[in-house]
């Protein structure tokens, strides 16, 4: 609540990104016990700037990333941790939710637990409301494009984007930048032409 509180007297991320990892660093080590090493902090100054953050397999992407995650929830505008894999969205909302929920911050993961049902518009708008949501590339892409086939403001459920953070971009961005997103099915518009 301070922290907003100061962002909303004019204060910037920035302003308070010290003050910001020092709490969710205490947070990590309370609820996880783990608490991330300097290595980790700049890894994490470098993703809040938006940029790419390199790190070997068991250097803790997933602790760095709960500081970046943490001080850029304060924008109210929502967090997006996009993940190459379901396990991983669902895995990682999991156990660092237990971090943000101790923080007082909501955590949304935009899946069913049956494959076959689909989410309505409503379900949807509720858990991309969250300060942090956890998905996968290709749930978000395909969320995306539903989004913008809405034919009313109903419909829509996805909020502008914000802030991101790609867990395995390489996958992300380039082995995976050729995959098609398809929609199949009857259109839910008729025209008349």
């Amino acid at each position: 609540v301070e922290f907003r509180q100061r962002l909303s007297e004019g204060e910037s991320l920035d302003d308070i990104l010290v003050e910001a990892f020092a709490v969710v660093r205490e947070a990590d080590k309370r609820i996880l016990g783990m608490f991330p090493y300097d290595v980790q902090v700049m890894g994490a100054i470098v993703m809040h700037y938006g940029n790419v953050a390199e790190m070997n397999t068991g250097e803790g992407k997933t602790l760095t990333a709960t500081m970046p995650v943490y001080l850029n929830a304060f924008s109210g505008e929502g967090v997006m941790v996009v993940t190459p894999n379901e396990y991983l969205s669902k895995r990682d909302a999991e156990e660092m939710g237990q971090v943000y929920r101790f923080l007082g911050l909501t955590i949304g993961v935009p899946f069913t637990e049956d494959p076959k049902k689909e989410m309505k518009a409503e379900e949807k708008k509720l858990i991309y409301a969250s300060d942090i949501i956890y998905t996968t590339n290709s749930n978000l892409g395909f969320d995306y494009l539903n989004d913008n086939l809405a034919s009313n403001e109903e419909g829509k459920f996805l909020r502008p984007f914000n802030y991101v953070i790609i867990d395995e971009i390489d996958d992300i961005l380039l082995d995976s930048a050729q995959t098609p997103l398809i929609i199949a099915g009857s259109p839910r518009v008729q025209s008349n032409y």
